[in-house]
């Protein structure tokens, strides 16, 4: 196997059956590398013969892949000074919890009762973005357990995989998870977890990339949402349905885009396939909002392009 053939020595590989219908019958789609930080590696992705679910097989080992979170991982990053460019940088960063919350208060009413848990929950800005606009109880959970940052110490911070986590079921009114299914390695028993944990009123919201777009189109093996090996898993719409239903949940809106930036993907997705693997922020900070700058006006229309991205909206079946 590709992943087998071309790797350092060092790393540990597992074979793994379809997450979605349990095969192992598969053809390949296509090799990933990690593309951000520029790591070595070669990663091999297969499409599942019977559901057509997209993953990682084999995938690195679960003892190994905290090495690809470090403090270059993009959702860890510490560094907080950009110069000039700091005002321009917090902006950006702030708008995204603000982002998360404006698709979050569509469908639920927070107050300084409501129990909030968000999964893969970093270094827990948006819990405390939450947590200062509604007052809100907040939960996070996490597998790495060196995260820092201001007022971290208040959130319940659980860490650990999610779906070993002792939490109360029928508890939360909210459970969140941005850019975390893609990357973990049982999405089935996450959701089915998720199902046990949320109150008969609450939802459950989740975002991934979307492998049914247009930037995938457009940029294939180099598309950020590949991300390899940290992505586990490439959902399209049908598979992250089929998926969800089965676990407990029911979903109740679907929306074409997310919090996240589609902008971002674009960027990043330009940028390997020019110069490779390997981003420097420091060096493309000013690039990166320049261009946002020009490509403002197409992405005042993100939400009906279909870019990046898909949120589903889910409640207890």
């Amino acid at each position: 196997m590709y992943a087998q053939l071309n790797n350092p020595k060092h790393y540990k590989f597992e074979t793994v059956s379809c997450y979605n219908c349990g095969s192992t019958k598969t053809s390949h789609f296509l090799v990933g590398e990690e593309d951000l930080t520029g790591k070595e590696g070669y990663f091999n992705f297969e499409k599942c013969s019977d559901c057509g679910l997209v993953y990682q097989n084999p995938r690195v080992h679960m003892d190994q892949i905290k090495d690809f979170y470090d403090n270059e991982y993009i959702a860890h990053r510490k560094k907080k000074n950009w110069g000039l460019l700091t005002p321009l940088y917090n902006r950006a960063m702030n708008k995204h919890d603000r982002s998360k919350d404006s698709i979050v208060s569509k469908y639920v009413d927070l107050n300084e009762k409501s129990q909030v848990l968000d999964v893969g929950c970093a270094v827990g800005t948006f819990l405390l973005h939450l947590h200062k606009k509604y007052g809100s109880h907040i939960s996070g959970v996490d597998f790495k357990s060196d995260l820092s940052f201001p007022n971290f110490d208040k959130i319940d911070f659980h860490c650990g995989l999610f779906y070993e986590q002792n939490l109360p079921k029928n508890n939360f009114d909210l459970i969140t998870m941005w850019h975390f299914l893609e990357h973990c390695y049982d999405p089935v028993k996450t959701l089915n977890k998720s199902a046990e944990l949320i109150s008969d009123s609450g939802k459950v919201i989740i975002e991934v990339p979307r492998l049914d777009s247009v930037t995938y189109k457009m940029f294939k093996d180099k598309w950020p949402g590949v991300q390899a090996p940290q992505h586990t898993v490439m959902f399209d719409k049908k598979s992250l349905f089929e998926m969800i239903e089965k676990s407990g949940l029911k979903v109740v809106d679907y929306l074409p885009y997310g919090a996240f930036p589609s902008y971002f993907y674009i960027f990043t997705g330009i940028y390997f396939k020019i110069f490779g693997k390997g981003l420097n922020l420091e060096n493309t900070v000013i690039p990166y909002f320049l261009g946002q700058l020009l490509l403002s006006p197409v992405l005042l229309f993100e939400k009906k392009l279909n870019l990046s991205m898909q949120t589903v909206v889910c409640e207890k079946a």
